[in-house]
């Protein structure tokens, strides 16, 4: 058993998809999987196993930000053997062409984390990826259903409220599509260990337009993306 986890060994599935939101794991879990099983609530943050479509697959909580998220993902890989996390998450668009409810999905992550600059030397910029073959998955999925997607760079920042709300500018002129909390910290520990990770993301909100989707809108419009992590277990993707 692990810290922050607490579950057995045998409780949790070689793949996990990863909300941060806690709620959201018990949304998906009660939605998407077959016979969930809740084998952690540790500080509310819920993990679920069941099945979709006959094979064992888990989804963990794993709160906001990359300290967070590294938490978790230490403990489900050290611990737990899991070997494919995939991140099912909301994010705000940096592109006019990127709207409400729009899915992206994550090639590589910036990041004003210090992650990574306090792992190498400080004239070393590591640049975390996705793994290609979940990405590549992920791609032949969406076209095989005829899900609109956008790919590529996206933020994964450590300040929520900006002071420079236009330093978004920056970042959109250097064709980073989102901005969200946790994929760096994600990618660069999941290389570390030499296991797989993507990150696939909802738009929840433009900072192009200023819209937002409310609570409902967001669980509604997720479905596509959780449908397409569910489905890189399905067919031998993975």
């Amino acid at each position: 058993m692990s810290l922050h986890i607490n579950a057995s060994k045998e409780a949790i599935a070689d793949t996990v998809l990863l909300p941060g939101d806690p709620l959201r794991a018990k949304w998906i879990a009660e939605t998407f999987l077959q016979d969930p099983v809740c084998y952690t609530n540790v500080r509310g943050m819920y993990g679920y196993t069941g099945t979709f479509n006959g094979k064992p697959i888990s989804v963990q909580g794993t709160g906001m930000g990359i300290p967070s998220t590294l938490i978790y993902c230490h403990e489900l890989i050290t611990h737990y053997n899991v070997k494919n996390l995939v991140r099912v998450g909301s994010a705000g668009s940096y592109q006019k062409d990127i709207n409400l409810r729009d899915i992206v999905i994550a090639m590589s992550a910036s990041t004003t984390s210090s992650i990574n600059s306090n792992r190498f030397p400080s004239n070393a910029n590591y640049a975390p990826t996705a793994n290609f073959q979940l990405f590549n998955n992920a791609i032949k999925y969406a076209q095989k259903q005829n899900i609109s997607f956008s790919a590529g760079n996206v933020l994964s920042a450590d300040i929520f409220y900006e002071d420079d709300f236009d330093i978004y500018k920056k970042w959109s002129s250097m064709g980073v599509l989102c901005v969200e909390m946790e994929t760096a910290g994600l990618y660069s520990i999941s290389a570390k260990h030499n296991v797989r990770a993507l990150s696939i993301l909802t738009i929840s909100d433009s900072l192009v337009t200023g819209e937002q989707t409310t609570a409902q809108e967001r669980e509604s419009s997720f479905h596509p993306m959780v449908e397409m992590a569910l489905n890189l277990v399905q067919d031998n993707l993975l």
